[in-house]
C-alpha cells in the first residue's frame, strides 16, 4: 500500500460498507458512478442489502443504490467489493437479486429497472491488460449479424428505445492493475481506490467530498482501532489465499510432471514394441526370401510373399 503526501484516507470498500450511510455522503457515490457511466445521476436512497449488517465481521460487502438519471428514470446501481473465486457467478446473481428484490410484489415486468453492476475488485480476476472492463448484452443476428431493434409500437409500449435500455451493464474495476499517472477523473478515482490517496487540489466529483469525509486522522480512536484491525485481517486473509493458490499451483505442477512421466514411459514402451515387431518381421521376411530363392522360387512370387522388391531379391 502506498501513501502519498501527508494525509491518509480510509479505504473505499470499508467506507462504503460502514461509514457512507447518510444522505450527506451520497455525493461520494454519485461522483464515482458519474465518471463511470458518463451520466449525471442523483442517488435517491441506499437500499437494504448485505451491506446493512450489524456485525462488522460480516464477510459480505455489497451496496445497492437507487438513483435517478438526468431524465428522471430510476436506475439501480450495485457496488461489490467481496473476494470470491466464483465472482462472475456472483455478479450475475447479484444483478438478478437486485432486480427481484426491488421491483415490488404484484408489479408487471414492465417495472423491471435497468441495473448498473459496478464491481470494485481488490483481488485478481481473469487475465487482461486493462484496469476497467465494461460490457452489456446485445442481441445480434446469428446469420445476418444485425442488431435487434424495437419497433416504434414496442418503444411506446415498453418506454424504452432499445433492448440495451433494459439489460444490465457491468463494470469491473481491477484495482490492482492500475499503474498509471492519474490524469482523468476516472484515473484519479482509481488512484484513490488503490492507494487511498486523494490530491489536495482535486476537482473530481465525489473525491472532493471524500477528501473531507474520509481522512484517517479524523476517525475516532475506537473507529481507527477497528479499521486498523480490519486492515490487518485483510492482509492476513490475502496472504492465506495467495498461499493456497501457490500450493495448488505446485501440486498441479507435480501431478502434471508425474502424469507426463507415466505417459512418456507408456509411449516409449509402445514405440519400442512396435519397432521391435517391425524389425523382427523384416528379418523374418529376409530369411524366408533367402530360403525361397535357394529353392528356385521365381522372384515375382517371393516379392508377393515377403514384400521385398524383385531388385532386392536379385541382389541377395
Amino acid at each position: 500500500m502506498m501513501v502519498k503526501g501527508k494525509n491518509k484516507y480510509i479505504r473505499f470498500d470499508w467506507a462504503a460498507k460502514y461509514m457512507l450511510r447518510s444522505k450527506a455522503d451520497f455525493a461520494i457515490f454519485e461522483g464515482l458512478i458519474n465518471v463511470l457511466i458518463g451520466e449525471k445521476i442523483e442517488i435517491v436512497e441506499l437500499l437494504e442489502s448485505e451491506s446493512n449488517q450489524e456485525h462488522k465481521s460480516d464477510k459480505y460487502n455489497r451496496v445497492d443504490i437507487k438513483a435517478k438519471d438526468s431524465e428522471g428514470r430510476i436506475i439501480l446501481v450495485e457496488i461489490q467489493q467481496s473476494r470470491e473465486l466464483d465472482y462472475l457467478q456472483r455478479m450475475l446473481y447479484g444483478v438478478a437479486k437486485t432486480i427481484t428484490e426491488h421491483m415490488g410484489k404484484g408489479f408487471g415486468y414492465d417495472q423491471v429497472k435497468k441495473v448498473y453492476s459496478i464491481n470494485i475488485l481488490y483481488f485478481d480476476l481473469g487475465e487482461g491488460a486493462d484496469y476497467l472492463y465494461h460490457g452489456q448484452t446485445t442481441l445480434v443476428g446469428v446469420h445476418t449479424k444485425d442488431t435487434l431493434q424495437l419497433t416504434q409500437h414496442e418503444q411506446d409500449d415498453l418506454h424504452v428505445v432499445t433492448p440495451e435500455d433494459v439489460f444490465p451493464e457491468y463494470f469491473v474495476i481491477r484495482v490492482n492493475e492500475f499503474n498509471k499517472l492519474a490524469v482523468t477523473p476516472l484515473e484519479e478515482w482509481l488512484e484513490y481506490l488503490k492507494d487511498e490517496y486523494i490530491r489536495p487540489d482535486t476537482t473530481v466529483p465525489g473525491l472532493i467530498e471524500a477528501r473531507e469525509r474520509l481522512e484517517y486522522l479524523k476517525m475516532s480512536d475506537e473507529d481507527r482501532r477497528v479499521y486498523d484491525n480490519y486492515l490487518d485481517t485483510l492482509i492476513r486473509d490475502t496472504d492465506v489465499m495467495k498461499t493456497k493458490l501457490l500450493e495448488a499451483e505446485i501440486q498441479g505442477r507435480k501431478q502434471g510432471e508425474a502424469k507426463g512421466r507415466a505417459e512418456g514411459m507408456a509411449q516409449g514402451m509402445a514405440q519400442g514394441m512396435a519397432q521391435g515387431m517391425a524389425q523382427g518381421k523384416a528379418e523374418a521376411n529376409l530369411e524366408n526370401a533367402h530360403k525361397m530363392k535357394e529353392l528356385g522360387v521365381p522372384p515375382a512370387i517371393i516379392s508377393q510373399v515377403t514384400g521385398l522388391t524383385e531388385e532386392e531379391i536379385e541382389e541377395m
